[in-house]
């Protein structure tokens, strides 16, 4: 499998819902804490472990849990049959070794984890177009914009045409991916003609997928919700949903219902104010003949 991973002799895998895996163990490691009437440095101390460190496991801040860690908080918890199986089971999904983990230096959080675990993915991206949906030509050119070195922009291109890959699976776990643009963001000038061509092309093909949606805000119909923000909104099998908001600096996650509920509404607004999927194509279509 290609990709590539720094632990010396470490299988690299799709990992697919390891991330979540390792999420739903972080709160539910923090339930039965709570439940058993624990705080969590009290824990630290009966397990002669330094403070901090349940604490950086139920704010899910670790890499890979330890199935002996598991063990010692199940028994101080008291959790000894079907709950311990279950944390066992969780614990070591969240174990595989994901493709990302060997880019630390483009991902500084599990974004790409969770990317690739969502069930739907909503995207609203007003002055750039989705990651997900860029041609090769394309990230180059927006790479060459930034301050990175040669080396960085080598590794975030590859990472990103991995992380297209989710789109690209046929076991019924691709995502369904809404995709709402701009017209502003398909007006940039950038590489050559052809270059633009192919990648408004691209996004049509694209839209063409069963799972992909993709809508189009235009100039003429005015101010819209959200042009100020890309935002990209995860939603998962019974569990919470997430966002994350995205500038030139990092890529914030933000779990807060509250923020989360505010971020999907202005989504949903931007998706009504757009063109359909068919308008969509059509005005693609057309700005592709025209294009200079």
């Amino acid at each position: 499998m290609s990709g590539r991973w720094s632990g010396e002799g470490a299988r690299v895998s799709e990992a697919y819902g390891a991330t979540i895996a390792k999420w739903r163990l972080s709160r539910r490691l923090k339930t039965l804490r709570e439940e058993a009437g624990y705080t969590a440095n009290q824990v630290c101390d009966r397990l002669n472990w330094g403070r901090g460190k349940v604490g950086r496991f139920e704010a899910n801040s670790w890499v890979r849990p330890e199935l002996s860690d598991i063990r010692d908080l199940a028994r101080v918890y008291g959790q000894v049959d079907g709950d311990l199986e279950e944390l066992e089971r969780l614990a070591a999904h969240a174990r595989a070794r994901a493709w990302w983990r060997g880019y630390p230096e483009v991902f500084a959080n599990e974004f790409p984890g969770f990317e690739a675990d969502a069930s739907s993915i909503r995207v609203m991206t007003p002055l750039v177009l989705p990651g997900l949906l860029q041609t090769p030509a394309y990230i180059r050119a927006l790479m060459a914009t930034g301050a990175r070195s040669g080396a960085w922009r080598d590794a975030a291109l590859a990472a990103r045409l991995r992380r297209q890959r989710i789109l690209d699976r046929d076991d019924g776990t691709a995502p369904e991916l809404l995709a709402i643009i701009s017209e502003a963001s398909l007006l940039f000038r950038w590489g050559g003609r052809e270059d633009r061509r192919a990648q408004l092309a691209h996004l049509v093909e694209m839209g063409r997928r069963p799972n992909i949606e993709i809508r189009l805000l235009r100039f003429g119909d005015g101010l819209y919700p959200g042009m100020s923000t890309l935002v990209n909104l995860f939603r998962f099998p019974g569990e919470p949903s997430m966002v994350y908001l995205e500038n030139d600096v990092a890529i914030q996650e933000n779990t807060d219902p509250e923020s989360v509920e505010a971020y999907e509404q202005i989504v949903q607004r931007a998706r009504e104010a757009a063109l359909g999927p068919a308008e969509t194509a059509d005005f693609l279509d057309k700005m592709t003949d025209t294009l200079e």
